[in-house]
Formats: structure tokens, C-alpha cells, sequence
């Protein structure tokens, strides 16, 4: 992974990326891929009716009705995110801290956006009360909040939010005339899906809620691009071309030239189909990243640091202002000298908080569990297959590593 330049901090080019899985890519995807290989046609714009087909039957099996003409796809969740936001206009509202990709696209397209504290429990859902506030106090100063964009599973704090904090904040949003957009890119990576309930917005505002995930999240590689979203069903004798806003969003997309390659649809189709090889794999990467994940927790919990207990995806957010003395005593006094310390020390990327929406003078930084995978293939595949990851030598020593970095600061 391409480190952070000292001289390009700030530029969104060496911003951080999502966390990867680290894992060997499947043998069937591979071959659907490699098969692919001499088409020289992309997908139309928001996707061919195979690839968006296959997404209609992913979000059918999580309770959604969904049909073909109601998705859209793009080679990524930025640019579709973009498009999304470009075919509703007004103000955004997002939790604070959130993925460091979601403010550029605001910036791009010169729309204001303002982030909301998040309840005590969890990340990624805005505190309702505050939300109200945050809309209340943006309308007084002349603004037009249009959109509240959010992650049940979240990065960067690897939380779930409960239910009930997911419909408050949903139905104030909704109440104030917001569009609610629920990325849920990580939904598929539970540690433990028997004990978190996972409820989309989509189930509890159907009318008012579009879906976004990115299949980097659990299906297939970051490094083939694909994204899709589910917009609330319409009816097509209602719709047209300025109202709309799939087609408008299509429009956007269209213009960018944001195509899925040609040779990467029939893989990402068949990923969101979910033959049992992809939900196997899926299912198996977040019990691995789960357990990689719980021990890093605990080694920053013994270090005298805090954090919630991660519960999805492939990273924990830390707060290590408990430890600001021994990191003053380095010269490290706010997050952007978090960042650079860490990453130096642990030899991996530690993204600081002010990436993150958060405050740069809270010591915040969201760590990602590949780093604990091994440095090769053949250690990240032995790792995927052991009974007990923690107990492989190589995996064990990363985390003594990163145990006794987090305790000198003591």
C-alpha cells in the first residue's frame, strides 16, 4: 500500500484507501475474469442488465425489493457516490468520523457538507438530536441540507449501529425532507452476525433511502472496481428525466465516462449472484480480520487507550488521548503527527482521524488488520485456512509488534 508523502499530507491523491482484504482472489473469479479478458466493449453506463440483474437478486435476499431498473453500477463507490450526490444538489450531512473518501466528492462538486456527532454506542449514524440541530442550524445561516449520507456498518469505527438508533436517525432525516444514502459496503463483513443485527435504512424509509456498497467490501478485489446502488423502486409511468434522479445520476455518470470494464462485470455478476465459493471465502475473510481485529482491540485496551469494540470490516478506530503525554514527549501533538509517528513505527499505514472528518487535535487513528496477515502470499493464505490465526509465529509477532509500540507511549 502506497505510504502517506510528509510533503503531500493534505492532497486527496495520497489519501487513504479503503482496507483491503489481503487475501489470495478466488479461483473461480479469476477464471470468469481471465475469460473476459478479450472483450473490448465496457458496460453501458450504470451497467448491462446481467450485472444489474445480479444486483436486484443481492439486495432480493436481503429483504429489498429491488429490480434491474431500479440499480445502477460505476467502476467504483466514489464515482457513483459522486453521481448520487450530483443528482440530488443541496447541502450534505455525515457522521463525524467517516470514510476518508466522502468529503471530496462534496468538495467536487462545491457542495457544503458538515459533519454530525455520532451517539456514545456506535459510529456511522448521526445522534438524531444533534442531526436536528446541525439541519436547524445550517438552514438559519441560509444553507439547504439535502442529503444525509451514512454507514450502519461503518469505517472507520468498525461498529454496527443498533436498530433503534438507525430508525431515529432515519425518520428525523426523512421528517426534515433529507435523502437519506446508506452505504453498505461492509454489511457483509459481520465478526459475528449472530449477535449484531444489521438494519438497512432501505427497510425502515423505502421511498427515501438509496442503497450504495462497493464490492470491494466482501466480494470481490479492490483492485477491480465495481460499485453498485439501489435506488427506491419508482414508478417508471412517473419518472423522467429531470425528477428522476437514477436517470440523472446515469446522466453523471455518463459524462465521467464512469464505466464498469467489460472483462470485470461478468466477475463482479457472479460474485453478487453468491454461488457458496464467494460466500464461503466472504464469510471466512471477516471471521479472520474479526479475530485480528478483537486482538488489536485488546492490545490497545492493555496500552491504556480506548476504543469500541469492532464488530465489522477490517480495521478498529483507536483514541490514544489517554497517551497524549508519552506522544508529546515524541513531538507528536495532534493526529497528523499520529499518522507519521505510527506509520513509521508499525511499518504499515495508521490513518489519522483528521482524514477521517474527526478534529485534528484528537489523537484518533484508524488501524487496519492486514497488517497482522503476513507479508506474503503463501503467510496470508495459511492464515485464511488455520483453525487459530492468532496462533501462527508470524501473525503473533505482528501483533507483539504492535502491542509494544502502543505501550512505550505509556
Amino acid at each position: 500500500m502506497r505510504q502517506t508523502a510528509p510533503e503531500g499530507r493534505g492532497p486527496v491523491r495520497y489519501g487513504p484507501p479503503a482496507p483491503d482484504t489481503g487475501l489470495p482472489v478466488l479461483p473461480g473469479l479469476a477464471g470468469l475474469l481471465a475469460a473476459a479478458a478479450g472483450r473490448t466493449d465496457p458496460e453501458p453506463p450504470g451497467g448491462g442488465p446481467v450485472l444489474r440483474e445480479a444486483a436486484a437478486g443481492y439486495w432480493w435476499r436481503r429483504g429489498l425489493r429491488t429490480h434491474s431498473e431500479d440499480v445502477v453500477a460505476a467502476p467504483g463507490a466514489p464515482a457513483l457516490l459522486l453521481a448520487l450526490l450530483a443528482a440530488h444538489g443541496g447541502d450534505l450531512l455525515l457522521p463525524r468520523p467517516c470514510p476518508a473518501w466522502w468529503t471530496p466528492q462534496a468538495r467536487l462538486l462545491g457542495r457544503p457538507a458538515y459533519h454530525v456527532p455520532t451517539p456514545a454506542e456506535c459510529g456511522g449514524v448521526p445522534d438524531p438530536y444533534a442531526l436536528l440541530e446541525t439541519v436547524r442550524r445550517i438552514r438559519a445561516e441560509g444553507g439547504t441540507p439535502r442529503v444525509l449520507l451514512l454507514s450502519v456498518a461503518d469505517d472507520p469505527t468498525a461498529t454496527v449501529a443498533p436498530p433503534e438508533i438507525v430508525r431515529e436517525a432515519c425518520e428525523a432525516a426523512v421528517a426534515e425532507g433529507l435523502h437519506v444514502i446508506s452505504d453498505e459496503t461492509w454489511r457483509d463483513t459481520l465478526h459475528h452476525p449472530e449477535d449484531a443485527v444489521f438494519l438497512s435504512p432501505a427497510e425502515m424509509c423505502p421511498d427515501d433511502v438509496t442503497v450504495l456498497g462497493d464490492l470491494g467490501g466482501a466480494l470481490t478485489p479492490a483492485a477491480w472496481p465495481c460499485a453498485v446502488a439501489r435506488f427506491p423502486p419508482n414508478d417508471p409511468s412517473r419518472a423522467d428525466r429531470w425528477t428522476d434522479r437514477r436517470s440523472r445520476a446515469l446522466d453523471v455518470l455518463t459524462a465521467l465516462g464512469a464505466v464498469v470494464a467489460g472483462p470485470v462485470a461478468p466477475a463482479a455478476a457472479h460474485a453478487l449472484d453468491e454461488p457458496e465459493d464467494v460466500t464461503v471465502r466472504a464469510r471466512r475473510a471477516a471471521t479472520v480480520h474479526g479475530r485480528l481485529a478483537a486482538a488489536a482491540y485488546r492490545a490497545v485496551l492493555a496500552a491504556g487507550a480506548l476504543a469500541r469494540p469492532p464488530q465489522a470490516g477490517r480495521h478498529l478506530y483507536a483514541d490514544l488521548g489517554p497517551l497524549r503525554a508519552g506522544l508529546a514527549a515524541r513531538g507528536v501533538t495532534d493526529s497528523l503527527e499520529l499518522e507519521s509517528h505510527l506509520t513509521a513505527r508499525l511499518g504499515a499505514p495508521a490513518v489519522g482521524g483528521h482524514r477521517l472528518g474527526d478534529e485534528l487535535g484528537a489523537l484518533r487513528v484508524r488501524f487496519g488488520t492486514g497488517m497482522f496477515l503476513g507479508a506474503t502470499g503463501e503467510e496470508r493464505a495459511e492464515v485464511l485456512a488455520a483453525d487459530d490465526p492468532l496462533e501462527l509465529p508470524h501473525v503473533a509477532r505482528r501483533l507483539a509488534e504492535f502491542g509494544g509500540a502502543l505501550e512505550e507511549l505509556r
